[in-house]
């Protein structure tokens, strides 16, 4: 399969883009509830607590159902199980998130572009068109 084609492995570049929309979207849906006012930081850190457990749920339940996330879709990558199951799961999906938190193992990457949460959760970010 020629690199960067349907099926091939996700670059770094595109995944950071997706994770980036996810998280001004889940200040988007947080700013219905909360608006955000900078001089109030009483405010300010609730509504960043409220922007992370938005982004939380979803990322956590788009992955473990679908494969993706609403950034992920919107650039044609997706998560992808190594034994070919359609779903990726659950357990899965709360781990990649909590491991995305943590940032260090979303970054490393392998030979083969896979990162840490990658291996652990035994997925792959796949481009779908």
């Amino acid at each position: 399969m020629p690199e960067g084609g349907v099926g091939s492995v996700a670059r770094g570049g595109s995944r950071l883009l997706g994770f980036l929309i996810d998280l001004v979207f889940a200040s988007l849906v947080t700013s219905l509830f909360f608006r955000p006012n900078l001089q109030d930081t009483a405010l300010m850190q609730t509504y960043n607590l409220w922007s992370a457990a938005v982004w939380a749920v979803l990322t956590v339940l788009p992955v473990a159902f679908f494969g993706y996330t609403p950034g992920m879709a919107v650039l044609g990558i997706r998560v992808a199980r190594l034994d070919g199951a359609t779903m990726t799961g659950l357990w899965r999906a709360l781990v990649r998130a909590a491991l995305t938190v943590v940032i260090l193992p979303a970054v490393i990457r392998n030979a083969d572009g896979r990162s840490w949460l990658d291996r652990i959760t035994e997925t792959v970010v796949i481009r779908f068109r």
